[in-house]
């Protein structure tokens, strides 16, 4: 979807979950567990100059006409280049903007500055439920199959420093979902090679 802030024109992407959903992410909008009927991933300005991200999130959703809770992540990444993969009916879109990168582990650099947006925007649908322990495992699996692209499209880093995740499922209707997600389990490995074919695409574009 396309709009026009500050004389510039912006896109973002939006998925349309509806009831029945939950999410685990790292959202700067709807982060954590729980139910959530959408995702937005929305383009903004290189050296965004907002202090308020969720707001300004939230007023996107409004106007796109997103109803309910739901989970927000901000890119300055062009997400008009989405590169997206379906494993055995898991789905892993992303967003990848590799200008500023490199390890999580990293000497310290003084004091911590605003948060700028997230580069890599990864969001999975999986069409079976999972447990809390799963949801949480999936986003660790989603992290893992993230850097193992990165690195096999020949780049010396892990991510960027904002990088985001969403998982999203149907929520447990009477039992407890999948209770596992890990690389070696069966929806696991099904979000890890289509995280890691979509992440591969979306670096491989801009090496």
């Amino acid at each position: 979807m396309a709009r026009h802030e500050d004389g510039a024109e912006l896109h973002h992407l939006v998925w349309r979950l509806g009831p029945g959903w939950r999410v685990c992410s790292s959202a700067v909008l709807g982060g954590g567990i729980g139910p959530r009927s959408w995702i937005l991933n929305a383009q903004v300005p290189g050296g965004y100059p907002r202090m308020d991200p969720d707001r300004h999130l939230a007023e996107i959703a409004a106007a796109e006409g997103l109803a309910g809770p739901g989970a927000g992540l901000m890119t300055a990444a062009d997400v008009t280049a989405y590169t997206r993969r379906t494993d055995e009916a898991v789905t892993a879109t992303a967003t990848c903007g590799l200008g500023v990168r490199g390890w999580a582990a990293a000497p310290a650099e003084g004091e911590p500055g605003p948060h700028l947006p997230g580069t890599v925007n990864i969001v999975v649908t999986v069409p079976v439920a999972l447990s809390d322990a799963a949801l949480v495992n999936a986003v660790a699996t989603a992290t893992e199959a993230k850097v193992q692209a990165l690195l096999d499209a020949g780049l010396d880093c892990s991510g960027t420093p904002t990088d985001s995740v969403c998982v999203a499922a149907p929520a447990p209707d009477g039992g407890g979902g999948e209770p596992f997600a890990g690389p070696r389990s069966r929806w696991g490995a099904r979000l890890a090679r289509a995280v890691h074919a979509a992440v591969l695409d979306g670096a491989l574009r801009q090496s």
